[in-house]
């Protein structure tokens, strides 16, 4: 099949494009990225099911980022927290007094709003009324819920609202196991719960969401260098992932975002359809954690250098990202139409490794003849790549499928193969095709894929 574009990709507008949103919302849903939870019970509102396809890549986001965080660095150790924690754990952090925003009920329409994202403080956004809002007061953002066969003040636990509290009450336990020292980092992967107001956009605000952080400790003079460095670090990490730089931004918060304990907090943005969206917050947040903890708990939370014959609270750096969001911002980043043969042709340019699947087995026809060399060379490619085996329809509408989930190379096995032992070779980014020997096939694939 001879596929001859006309008209070349059109660059990505670098403001807002409202009109992606719903594109990518659509081939989720189509091709089994996301689907809306409990869906066939009306949904559960802010609630998502990752299919088939969108598992896969959120796994291989998540893995990208272990890989350049924890398996390529000696310095950086994992940990996997457990999801609920006792009171002490939050009152300490301060969530319990202080994660919380301002609620308001609109009295007309009875609809609900975070008071300090509202355009207007006075005109409700749900039925257009003025000044039928309530007094604002305080929601804690915490779920919270009961351990033991008894409910009551004793059996409240919560569901963590955050990753990092895991790794900063874990800091005595790793220094003493894994024998790190300062500078060092503890990466974990896992979910987090927060009881949001007004989720919205699709998987980018969600009750119910996984965090990538670091949180890694230094000594106090040195908290800014290093801050400075997981900056560069982590901006680079997007790019080097296939987000163009325009797409991107860097944003220092001003002096009145920021926490009472950080000397600097700056985010990676994404210029998602609504406007620039975090993807990922780097936080100098000084000794206040590990401090906190201490001061809670009763426990030194310190570290002493024997080389120096200093004791010392190590200062954290935190850089702490979003899994879903960053996968729903590869999506966009990725997501382009072009007209080939006149028609339009939907691809993912994703990077093949944030990709579900890596290579796409397409025997010409369903015929018994192809099928078991077609078999055989699936059962050569499944121990090297998330392989996908797809024989139903014609083989271009096959590709189109395959390009609109972002496979980066189509493998065709047709009836000259059964004669020269060779394949087709697709490659989706330029439609370019080789003819390859099956004895090179996995060689050849892994030279095209970088890995």
């Amino acid at each position: 099949m001879v596929e001859n574009p006309s008209s070349t990709a059109p660059s990505q507008p670098s403001g807002p494009d409202p009109e992606l949103f719903d594109k990518v919302v659509n081939l989720c849903k189509r091709r089994g990225f996301v689907y809306p939870s409990a869906e066939i019970y009306g949904g559960f509102r802010s609630t998502y099911d990752y299919g088939p396809l969108g598992s896969l890549m959120l796994r291989n986001v998540k893995d990208a980022w272990w890989r350049s965080m924890v398996q390529l660095r000696h310095d950086v150790v994992g940990l996997d927290a457990a999801i609920l924690s006792p009171p002490q754990v939050w009152e300490a952090s301060g969530h319990l007094a202080n994660f919380s925003d301002p609620l308001v009920d609109c009295t007309n329409c009875k609809t609900r709003h975070r008071q300090d994202n509202l355009d207007d403080p006075n005109k409700c956004p749900s039925c257009g009324k003025s000044g039928t809002f309530t007094e604002a007061r305080a929601f804690n953002l915490m779920f919270k819920t009961h351990a033991g066969p008894i409910e009551g003040a004793g059996a409240e636990v919560y569901l963590r609202p955050e990753t990092a509290q895991g790794m900063f009450i874990n800091f005595k336990n790793i220094i003493n196991t894994t024998r790190k020292r300062p500078p060092f980092g503890i990466a974990q992967i896992g979910k987090s719960f927060r009881n949001e107001i007004t989720p919205g956009n699709f998987v980018f605000r969600t009750r119910e969401f996984e965090q990538m952080e670091l949180e890694f400790f230094v000594h106090p003079d040195e908290s800014q260098q290093w801050y400075e460095y997981w900056l560069k670090e982590r901006f680079d990490w997007y790019l080097d992932h296939g987000i163009p730089e325009d797409k991107l931004m860097l944003r220092p918060h001003d002096d009145d975002e920021l926490s009472h304990y950080s000397s600097g907090t700056s985010d990676v943005e994404f210029m998602f359809p609504w406007g620039w969206g975090e993807l990922e917050g780097i936080a100098n947040r000084g000794d206040y954690d590990l401090t906190q903890h201490s001061e809670h708990a009763g426990e030194k939370l310190e570290y002493f250098d024997q080389a120096n014959n200093e004791r010392y609270t190590p200062h954290v750096i935190e850089p702490a990202a979003g899994a879903t969001r960053s996968m729903m911002a590869f999506l966009m980043a990725a997501y382009d139409e072009e007209i080939v043969n006149d028609d339009t042709r939907t691809v993912l340019r994703l990077d093949p490794r944030l990709a579900p699947y890596k290579v796409a087995v397409l025997p010409l026809s369903k015929k018994d003849t192809l099928q078991p060399l077609a078999h055989e060379i699936l059962g050569m490619l499944q121990p090297h790549y998330m392989t996908e085996y797809d024989e139903t329809q014609a083989i271009g509408r096959r590709y189109r499928r395959q390009d609109e989930i972002g496979t980066p190379l189509c493998v065709t096995v047709d009836f000259e193969s059964l004669d020269d032992n060779a394949v087709t070779v697709r490659d989706r980014d330029t439609m370019e095709q080789d003819r390859v020997a099956v004895a090179g096939l996995v060689d050849h694939i892994a030279s095209k894929l970088g890995f």
